[in-house]
Protein backbone atom coordinates (compact mmCIF):
# COMPACT_ATOMS: atom_id res chain seq x y z
CA UNK A 1 0.00 0.00 0.00
CA UNK A 2 1.31 3.59 -1.05
CA UNK A 3 0.18 7.08 -0.73
CA UNK A 4 0.82 9.13 -3.11
CA UNK A 5 0.85 13.10 -4.13
CA UNK A 6 -1.62 12.56 -6.82
CA UNK A 7 -0.72 13.61 -10.26
CA UNK A 8 -2.36 13.01 -14.08
CA UNK A 9 -1.91 9.19 -14.47
CA UNK A 10 -3.85 8.93 -11.39
CA UNK A 11 -7.35 10.57 -13.30
CA UNK A 12 -8.57 7.52 -14.18
CA UNK A 13 -9.50 6.97 -10.61
CA UNK A 14 -11.68 9.82 -10.80
CA UNK A 15 -14.97 7.80 -11.50
CA UNK A 16 -14.56 5.41 -9.35
CA UNK A 17 -13.85 7.91 -6.31
CA UNK A 18 -17.09 9.66 -6.72
CA UNK A 19 -18.39 6.16 -7.14
CA UNK A 20 -16.81 5.52 -4.11
CA UNK A 21 -18.07 8.58 -2.08
CA UNK A 22 -21.41 8.55 -3.29
CA UNK A 23 -22.19 4.70 -2.18
CA UNK A 24 -20.90 5.27 1.42
CA UNK A 25 -23.14 8.19 1.41
CA UNK A 26 -26.61 5.88 0.70
CA UNK A 27 -25.12 3.32 3.20
CA UNK A 28 -24.45 5.43 5.98
CA UNK A 29 -27.33 7.34 5.55
CA UNK A 30 -25.46 10.53 6.16
CA UNK A 31 -25.34 13.77 4.35
CA UNK A 32 -22.13 14.54 2.45
CA UNK A 33 -21.74 16.62 -0.38
CA UNK A 34 -21.53 14.60 -4.18
CA UNK A 35 -18.54 15.48 -6.16
CA UNK A 36 -18.06 14.99 -9.98
CA UNK A 37 -15.32 13.34 -12.08
CA UNK A 38 -14.60 16.71 -13.32
CA UNK A 39 -13.96 18.23 -10.37
CA UNK A 40 -11.83 15.77 -8.69
CA UNK A 41 -9.62 15.58 -11.78
CA UNK A 42 -9.46 19.47 -11.54
CA UNK A 43 -8.52 18.89 -7.73
CA UNK A 44 -5.18 15.82 -8.92
CA UNK A 45 -4.17 18.13 -11.55
CA UNK A 46 -3.44 21.09 -9.06
CA UNK A 47 -1.72 19.01 -7.23
CA UNK A 48 -4.18 19.10 -4.16
CA UNK A 49 -4.91 15.66 -3.72
CA UNK A 50 -3.31 12.39 -2.02
CA UNK A 51 -4.90 9.17 -3.43
CA UNK A 52 -3.96 5.63 -1.50
CA UNK A 53 -3.34 2.47 -4.20
CA UNK A 54 -2.51 -1.00 -4.10
CA UNK A 55 -0.42 -1.79 -6.98
CA UNK A 56 -3.18 -0.37 -9.52
CA UNK A 57 -5.85 -0.81 -6.81
CA UNK A 58 -7.48 2.12 -5.68
CA UNK A 59 -7.81 2.35 -1.83
CA UNK A 60 -8.27 6.00 -0.82
CA UNK A 61 -8.33 9.62 -1.66
CA UNK A 62 -8.40 13.17 -0.14
CA UNK A 63 -7.84 16.49 -1.53
CA UNK A 64 -6.74 20.23 -0.52
CA UNK A 65 -9.27 23.09 -0.89
CA UNK A 66 -8.67 26.48 -0.72
CA UNK A 67 -10.92 29.67 0.71
CA UNK A 68 -10.61 33.25 1.53
CA UNK A 69 -7.94 33.79 -0.84
CA UNK A 70 -5.63 30.99 0.52
CA UNK A 71 -6.29 32.04 4.70
CA UNK A 72 -8.49 29.00 5.03
CA UNK A 73 -7.92 25.45 3.98
CA UNK A 74 -10.08 22.15 3.77
CA UNK A 75 -9.11 18.28 3.20
CA UNK A 76 -12.55 17.26 2.16
CA UNK A 77 -13.46 14.33 0.56
CA UNK A 78 -12.06 11.68 2.38
CA UNK A 79 -13.21 8.49 1.36
CA UNK A 80 -11.75 4.44 1.76
CA UNK A 81 -12.40 2.17 -0.33
CA UNK A 82 -15.00 -1.02 1.40
CA UNK A 83 -11.81 -3.39 0.50
CA UNK A 84 -9.62 -1.62 2.68
CA UNK A 85 -11.69 -0.18 5.45
CA UNK A 86 -10.79 -1.43 9.07
CA UNK A 87 -7.06 -1.02 8.75
CA UNK A 88 -6.43 2.78 9.62
CA UNK A 89 -5.52 3.63 6.13
CA UNK A 90 -8.17 6.86 6.68
CA UNK A 91 -5.88 7.98 9.46
CA UNK A 92 -2.42 7.67 7.23
CA UNK A 93 -4.69 9.71 4.39
CA UNK A 94 -5.81 12.48 6.95
CA UNK A 95 -2.21 12.57 8.05
CA UNK A 96 -0.25 12.51 4.40
CA UNK A 97 -3.09 15.56 3.28
CA UNK A 98 -2.84 17.35 6.14
CA UNK A 99 0.81 17.71 6.18
CA UNK A 100 0.73 18.27 2.31
CA UNK A 101 -1.64 21.42 3.27
CA UNK A 102 0.77 22.27 6.32
CA UNK A 103 3.68 22.66 3.41
CA UNK A 104 1.81 24.22 0.63
CA UNK A 105 -0.29 26.45 2.27
CA UNK A 106 1.94 27.11 5.51
CA UNK A 107 0.16 30.07 7.15
CA UNK A 108 -3.32 28.70 6.58
CA UNK A 109 -6.34 27.70 9.21
CA UNK A 110 -6.72 24.41 8.30
CA UNK A 111 -10.77 22.97 9.20
CA UNK A 112 -13.29 20.40 7.92
CA UNK A 113 -17.18 19.86 8.88
CA UNK A 114 -17.92 16.25 9.27
CA UNK A 115 -20.60 13.98 10.70
CA UNK A 116 -18.35 11.24 11.35
CA UNK A 117 -17.11 10.27 14.39
CA UNK A 118 -14.28 8.52 13.46
CA UNK A 119 -12.95 11.57 11.80
CA UNK A 120 -13.65 13.65 14.09
CA UNK A 121 -11.30 11.85 16.22
CA UNK A 122 -8.27 11.40 13.58
CA UNK A 123 -8.71 15.35 13.33
CA UNK A 124 -8.63 16.23 17.05
CA UNK A 125 -5.04 14.10 16.74
CA UNK A 126 -3.77 16.07 14.43
CA UNK A 127 -4.65 18.66 16.60
CA UNK A 128 -7.90 20.14 14.87
CA UNK A 129 -10.50 21.78 17.61
CA UNK A 130 -14.29 21.88 17.44
CA UNK A 131 -15.38 25.60 17.21
CA UNK A 132 -18.60 27.18 16.30
CA UNK A 133 -19.09 27.69 12.05
CA UNK A 134 -18.46 31.29 12.90
CA UNK A 135 -14.64 30.80 13.03
CA UNK A 136 -14.44 29.18 9.80
CA UNK A 137 -14.44 30.25 6.62
CA UNK A 138 -17.01 32.69 5.49
CA UNK A 139 -16.83 32.33 1.75
CA UNK A 140 -19.85 31.51 0.32
CA UNK A 141 -18.10 29.15 -2.22
CA UNK A 142 -17.40 26.32 0.46
CA UNK A 143 -20.92 26.55 2.22
CA UNK A 144 -22.63 26.46 -1.55
CA UNK A 145 -20.73 23.08 -1.72
CA UNK A 146 -23.29 21.70 0.98
CA UNK A 147 -26.04 22.28 -1.29
CA UNK A 148 -26.03 18.60 -2.41
CA UNK A 149 -25.78 17.81 0.84
CA UNK A 150 -29.31 16.11 2.29
CA UNK A 151 -28.82 18.16 5.20
CA UNK A 152 -28.62 22.08 3.33
CA UNK A 153 -31.86 22.75 4.21
CA UNK A 154 -31.00 22.65 8.57
CA UNK A 155 -28.32 24.59 7.68
CA UNK A 156 -29.98 27.58 6.22
CA UNK A 157 -32.74 27.27 8.76
CA UNK A 158 -30.06 27.89 10.75
CA UNK A 159 -28.61 30.82 8.48
CA UNK A 160 -25.45 28.63 8.16
CA UNK A 161 -24.77 29.10 12.13
CA UNK A 162 -25.43 25.50 12.59
CA UNK A 163 -25.41 22.04 11.22
CA UNK A 164 -25.57 18.10 11.62
CA UNK A 165 -22.00 18.39 11.29
CA UNK A 166 -19.23 19.69 13.81
CA UNK A 167 -16.52 21.97 12.83
CA UNK A 168 -13.10 21.72 13.52
CA UNK A 169 -10.01 23.84 12.65
CA UNK A 170 -6.46 23.85 13.22
CA UNK A 171 -5.29 26.85 13.91
CA UNK A 172 -1.09 26.70 13.18
CA UNK A 173 -0.50 30.40 14.93
CA UNK A 174 -2.30 29.27 18.18
CA UNK A 175 -0.93 25.54 17.99
CA UNK A 176 2.91 27.03 18.48
CA UNK A 177 1.24 28.47 21.55
CA UNK A 178 -0.25 25.33 23.31
CA UNK A 179 -1.29 22.14 22.84
CA UNK A 180 -4.83 20.43 23.74
CA UNK A 181 -6.29 21.13 26.82
CA UNK A 182 -7.98 18.13 27.06
CA UNK A 183 -7.44 14.49 25.71
CA UNK A 184 -9.87 13.13 23.26
CA UNK A 185 -12.93 11.85 24.59
CA UNK A 186 -15.21 10.06 22.21
CA UNK A 187 -18.07 10.55 24.60
CA UNK A 188 -18.17 14.25 24.45
CA UNK A 189 -18.23 14.13 20.16
CA UNK A 190 -21.29 11.15 20.68
CA UNK A 191 -22.96 13.17 23.15
CA UNK A 192 -22.38 16.40 20.98
CA UNK A 193 -23.91 14.58 17.43
CA UNK A 194 -26.52 12.79 19.42
CA UNK A 195 -27.70 16.45 20.43
CA UNK A 196 -27.32 17.64 17.12
CA UNK A 197 -29.84 14.87 15.64
CA UNK A 198 -32.35 15.31 18.67
CA UNK A 199 -32.75 18.74 18.44
CA UNK A 200 -32.78 19.25 14.19
CA UNK A 201 -34.08 16.24 13.13
CA UNK A 202 -37.07 16.74 15.77
CA UNK A 203 -37.34 20.51 14.07
CA UNK A 204 -37.68 18.26 11.03
CA UNK A 205 -40.37 16.16 12.20
CA UNK A 206 -42.74 18.81 13.91
CA UNK A 207 -42.22 20.73 9.98
CA UNK A 208 -43.76 17.52 7.97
Amino acid sequence: MQIYIANDTHIKYAQEICDTIDESARQRGTGIAKRTPEYITTKIQNGNAVIALDKEKFAGFCYIETWGHGKFVANSGLIVHPDFRGQGLATEIKKKVFQHSRNKFPDAKIFGITTGLAVMKINYDLGYEPVTFSELTDDPSFWNGCKTCKNFDILTRNEGKMCLCTGMLYDPVEKEQKKHKHKYDSKVFTRLKSIKQTLFLKKEKDKN
